[in-house]
């Protein structure tokens, strides 16, 4: 399926400002705003850490599988996709981000 199917397919985001991703010593390493152009990535991890607890090595290879098309884009052009990129290094390094939500308080 393209990422556009996947993506309907996932729990709603409208809740959430943002994720943050924290590495194991409890730093941010990443942070994914709920607006144009992070939405899809928002969507993507929030099911992931739901699902997963974290992201972790298997989370990363399902959140791969879920973004389609826009995996090979990211092997390709590496820094294109960050967010891609982010779990193709966990697919292949390890390692283990933790999911912090950022909940919309409706005063944005």
């Amino acid at each position: 399926m393209a990422f556009a199917e996947n993506l309907k397919a996932l729990p709603g985001i409208s809740h959430l400002q943002a994720i943050e991703l924290l590495d194991a010593s409890g730093n941010v390493v990443a942070t994914i705003e709920n607006k144009a152009g992070q939405a899809g990535s928002l969507a993507v991890y929030n099911h992931l850490g739901q699902l997963y607890g974290a992201i972790t090595a298997e989370a990363a290879k399902k959140g791969l599988e879920l973004y389609a098309e826009h995996t090979a884009d990211a092997e390709a052009h590496h820094g294109k996709h960050p967010n891609i990129d982010r779990l193709l290094h966990l697919t292949k390094d390890g390692g283990v981000l933790r999911v912090k939500h950022v909940f919309a308080t409706g005063a944005e």
